[in-house]
């Protein structure tokens, strides 16, 4: 198992995508044109949130159409792999240990040392992808976005949702079942 330096201070030296696909990493980590990024998580609420909204999808999956999976990296380019918090896909998906395909729906929650601005080229890569669906979660500050080609987006309505699905998640619902635990 291979450690990562201290958060903050990428790996400098370069890592071929086979040694990065046959490394574990603890924690497991982005890779972006063959330098290791290591990922803020591991507090309560963001692990709370993963857990609900993994949750949430797997409970309404068959009335969705859809399926959760938590921390799975999608190689969003050749030599790019990224771990969303929650990867939504749809029923009937071709499953691949590695996504190779656009998901529908990924999520990143924030962690008291992320800011939106450096969590930018994770969801520009997600755009670039092809995910029509990439959504931000603020716990500390209980608010929630959604990223797109032209900006992030405030959610309106109190609602998480994906446009064309039954998919609506309230916003408010989510944080006051965080305040529970």
């Amino acid at each position: 198992m291979a450690t990562l330096p201290k958060y903050g201070a990428p790996r400098q030296e370069f890592v071929s995508v086979r040694e990065y696909l046959n490394t574990d990493y603890e924690p497991d980590c982005d890779y972006v044109d063959g330098r290791l990024e290591e990922r803020n998580l591991g507090e309560h609420d963001h692990s709370i949130l993963q857990t609900l909204l993994a949750h949430i999808f797997m409970t309404n999956r068959l009335a969705w159409g859809v399926y959760a999976a938590t921390e799975t990296r999608v190689q969003v380019k050749p030599r790019n792999f990224r771990i969303p918090d929650v990867t939504v896909l749809r029923s009937g998906t071709p499953r691949e240990q590695i996504l190779t395909h656009p998901p529908l729906v990924v999520i990143e929650i924030l962690s008291p040392r992320d800011r939106l601005s450096e969590i930018s080229a994770r969801n520009q890569d997600y755009i670039q992808f092809n995910i029509p669906n990439v959504w931000i979660i603020d716990p500390k500050t209980r608010s929630a976005w959604y990223d797109t080609s032209s900006g992030l987006k405030p959610v309106e309505n109190n609602q998480l949702s994906v446009p064309g699905t039954p998919i609506r998640i309230s916003v408010s619902e989510l944080f006051a079942e965080l305040d529970t635990v």
